[in-house]
Parts: structure tokens; C-alpha cells; sequence
């Protein structure tokens, strides 16, 4: 791996992780302090964020110095990341009817709001 792939993977990468712990963290939190189902509803609906952000990381973790070819690698990656959070947020109404909706929610509000509380500690 090139140098500038390097320096490119390793923050956007940390970036996820820290939003995975916090989504972990919240659910967890939901879970012990309320029911099971709430705290299974939360950790989907962080999960639901967190592959969204790990499938952009994927994309854009190849790195390009070429300001075009990485602007349309952005845009790329974003629609992905999109398209992602759409599909399994249409499974969740599809498969997961028993979830409790607003801590399913709230699981992704708490860890998009992670993901961009990330990019400032990165």
C-alpha cells in the first residue's frame, strides 16, 4: 500500500471504530437500562449507521492524488453509503416489526451523531 493510501485508511477507519464503540456503548446502555428489545432496537439502528460509514471508509480508504478522481470517489461513496442506510432501514420495517422504533432511531441518530463527533477527535 502507497504511503498516501496509508495516511487516508488509518483516520477514516478510526473514524468507524469510535463510532462503533459508541453505537455499542449506547445499546448496551439502552439494554441494561430499559429492556432487551429496546437495546436490540438501538444496537440496529447503530448498526445501521456503522456499516453505512464502514462501506464509505472502503471506498474512499484507496486514497487518489488526483483531486478529481477522489472528489468522484466521494460522491461514489457517498450514494453508496445511502443506498445502504435506505435498504436496511426497509428491512428493519421488513423483518425487525417487533423493534421498538424510537430507540431503533435514536440508535442511529446517537451514532451518526458519533461519526461526526469522530472526525473531530481524528
Amino acid at each position: 500500500m502507497s504511503n498516501s493510501k496509508q495516511n487516508i485508511s488509518k483516520p477514516v477507519f478510526k473514524v468507524v471504530t469510535l463510532q462503533f464503540a459508541i453505537a455499542v456503548g449506547f445499546s448496551l446502555l439502552v439494554g441494561v437500562l430499559g429492556e432487551a428489545n429496546k437495546g436490540w432496537s438501538a444496537a440496529y439502528g447503530g448498526a445501521i449507521a456503522v456499516i453505512g460509514s464502514l462501506m464509505y471508509a472502503l471506498l474512499v480508504a484507496s486514497g487518489s492524488s488526483d483531486a478529481n478522481k477522489a472528489f468522484r470517489t466521494h460522491i461514489v461513496a457517498e450514494m453508496v453509503k445511502i443506498f445502504i442506510t435506505v435498504v436496511l432501514f426497509i428491512l428493519a420495517l421488513v423483518l425487525f416489526q417487533s423493534a421498538a422504533w424510537l430507540w431503533l432511531i435514536l440508535g442511529f441518530a446517537v451514532a451518526t451523531l458519533a461519526y461526526w463527533f469522530s472526525l473531530l477527535a481524528v
